[in-house]
């Protein structure tokens, strides 16, 4: 088993295929023009399937795939293929444009599960978050992956002032379909232009549905990072991710491979230890992979200081959202 100086025990990975994307979202990769990092940087397949492979064997049970946005990333079929192969989960985040294009692989794959990143139901708002008018798209293809069976998480980054008023019609969606909308507290980033006052807790979301609508809270799962409510009659479940508001530190599984092969132990740590290097030194990485567990903070990556409010973005040694993977 993998497990930190704080006795979590770590069974999940999340492996970044790419720091590309089609989308220019502003919380994430707001610069049209940034530089991506070139082909020969990255993990390619066979050493995504290596690193992989050392991680069940220490005890990872799930795998998500994420980016940038991981279905841009050339090879990723091959990438999909050979973690296939591996007692895990296996499953991925995606902004949901190209799903259509890959419904029979993820079906031969056995993945069963996708989260799509969607930050608001209105047109001309997904073009000025996004940079781009494929809202339609992405809708077509959310609908298309429950009629195929897939279960369908909706990520939305909640920000006051941009798409906190969409809370109620984000709900709404799941009358009809069974899906299962997330509220995700925004996050400080490198260059995400961050600020305390733009944050909106879970609190506060719920409050503004609570005279309206009647809902039950359902049990979280263990390791659960969303707080799980439904609304009465309704197909799916909305829930809200507290990071800012209420860390949930405590019971965190989670690992995470940056695209060019660094292992990071938590989303806002500052440490990074080069796994990919390692592996073309044709070194043991396992020793490397402990090591970063060992480092690991208690809390939020040890840089934060009380609550949100008292953070500063700019005191915050970290890569853009990204460079991480989502």
């Amino acid at each position: 088993m993998l497990t930190d100086s704080h006795n979590r025990i770590h069974d999940y990975l999340r492996i970044s295929l790419t720091d590309a994307c089609n989308f220019r979202c502003v919380y994430c990769m707001p610069d049209e023009d940034m530089f991506t990092m070139p082909n020969k940087h990255l993990m390619q397949p066979e050493e995504i399937e290596t690193i992989a492979k050392e991680f069940v064997a220490l005890g990872v049970r799930k795998i998500r795939l994420t980016g940038g946005e991981p279905l841009v990333r050339k090879g990723v079929e091959d990438i999909i293929a050979r973690l296939s192969e591996l007692p895990i989960e296996l499953t991925l985040t995606t902004n949901g444009v190209f799903v259509d294009k890959h419904i029979p692989l993820f079906k031969k794959a056995g993945i069963r599960s996708l989260n799509v990143s969607l930050d608001t139901l209105q047109k001309d708002k997904f073009f000025q978050l996004t940079k781009r008018d494929q809202l339609e798209k992405v809708m077509d293809n959310i609908h298309l992956l429950i009629r195929e069976g897939f279960s369908v998480k909706i990520n939305v980054v909640a920000m006051k002032g941009v798409n906190d008023m969409e809370v109620k019609d984000f709900i709404e969606l799941t009358r009809t379909l069974s899906l299962h909308v997330r509220f995700i507290e925004f996050m400080p980033f490198t260059g995400n232009q961050w600020e305390k006052d733009q944050v909106i807790t879970a609190k506060e979301l719920l409050a503004t549905v609570e005279n309206e609508l009647d809902y039950v809270k359902l049990v979280d799962e263990k390791h659960a990072t969303a707080k799980k409510f439904k609304a009465i009659g309704h197909a799916g479940t909305f829930a809200f991710i507290t990071t800012m508001s209420e860390p949930f530190c405590g019971d965190c599984n989670r690992m995470r491979l940056t695209a060019d092969g660094k292992m990071k132990n938590c989303l806002f740590g500052k440490d990074e230890l080069d796994i990919l290097a390692t592996l073309r030194r044709k070194e043991n990485i396992v020793p490397v992979i402990r090591k970063s567990l060992l480092m690991k903070h208690a809390v939020m990556g040890g840089q934060f200081e009380g609550t949100y409010q008292n953070t500063a973005a700019g005191d915050i040694e970290n890569r853009s959202m990204i460079r991480i993977g989502g």
